[in-house]
C-alpha cells in the first residue's frame, strides 16, 4: 500500500513508523524544516513543501496513492489537504486528524474525509474506561456507517455474570465482538460464560439504545 503522510511531527512520524513495519510504502511530507527527522523514520521518503498546495501532491504522485493521511497540527489545513487529496487526485482514502474536537463536525465527506481520528474524544475514553466499572464507555466512532465500539467492565454482581453468551437477548445490531478476561482477548462463543470483571467490546449499528444496553449488563434483562 502507498501512503502520503502530511505532517511529519510526533504523530505522523509514528505512524509512518508503523506503516513502515507492515511493508507499506510511505512519504512524509511537511513544510517545517524542523520537522524533518529523517533520521528517525529513515526508510520514508520525504518532502519538504506545503502539503496543502497542489504542486506538492503531484510532486508526491498524489493520484497513485492509497491513503493520504492529514496529520498536522492545524484542522483547517487537514481539512484542506484531505479535500484536495479526494476531489483533485481521487484518492481512494483519506484519514484526517482532529485537533480540536470543537470542529469534529466538519471532518466529513464535504471536506473529503473518510476516516476522522480525533486524538483528545479518544484519550477521554481510555480514561473512562480506565476507571469506569458497569459503566458503558464509547471508545470509537466509524465515521462512514456511524457503527460505534462500546467497552463495558461487567460488574461482579451483574446478573449475567454466569450466564451463557448464547443465552442472552441481546439488542438488535449489537455485536459482543471480544471479551477480555485476565488480560487476554477471547472470541466469545454462544456457549462461553460470562465472568465478573470481563471487559465486554461490542459493535453496535448508529440506533442503537446505549442505554439500553447498559441497563442489560448491569441490571439483567427487564421483567416481562
Amino acid at each position: 500500500m502507498r501512503v502520503v503522510i502530511a505532517g511529519a511531527g510526533s504523530v505522523g512520524r509514528s505512524i509512518a513508523r508503523e506503516l513502515l513495519a507492515h511493508d507499506h510504502e510511505v512519504t512524509l511530507v511537511d513544510r517545517q524544516p524542523s520537522a524533518m527527522r529523517v533520521a528517525q523514520v529513515a526508510d520514508a521518503d520525504w518532502l519538504l513543501a506545503d502539503a496543502c498546495e497542489l504542486p506538492t501532491l503531484r510532486e508526491v504522485r498524489a493520484d497513485e496513492c492509497d491513503v493520504v493521511v492529514a496529520a498536522t497540527g492545524d484542522d483547517k489545513a487537514n481539512l484542506v489537504i484531505s479535500l484536495l487529496a479526494k476531489t483533485e487526485f481521487g484518492v481512494p482514502r483519506t484519514v484526517a486528524r482532529v485537533n480540536n474536537p470543537k470542529n469534529e463536525w466538519m471532518f466529513d465527506d464535504a471536506w473529503g474525509v473518510d476516516v476522522a481520528v480525533s486524538t483528545p474524544r479518544i484519550m477521554t475514553a481510555m480514561v473512562e474506561e480506565a476507571v469506569a466499572v458497569g459503566d458503558l464507555v464509547r471508545i470509537f466512532t466509524f465515521h462512514q456507517s456511524k457503527a460505534n465500539i462500546l467497552e463495558l467492565t461487567l460488574p461482579e454482581g451483574s446478573p449475567l455474570a454466569g450466564v451463557r453468551v448464547g443465552q442472552v437477548d441481546w439488542p438488535t445490531d449489537t455485536v459482543l465482538a471480544c471479551i477480555v478476561r485476565d488480560a487476554r482477548p477471547l472470541a466469545p462463543s454462544p456457549d462461553d460464560t460470562l465472568e465478573g470483571r470481563d471487559e465486554l467490546l461490542f459493535v453496535t449499528g448508529r440506533d442503537v439504545d446505549e442505554e439500553a444496553l447498559q441497563r442489560l449488563l448491569t441490571r439483567g434483562p427487564a421483567s416481562s
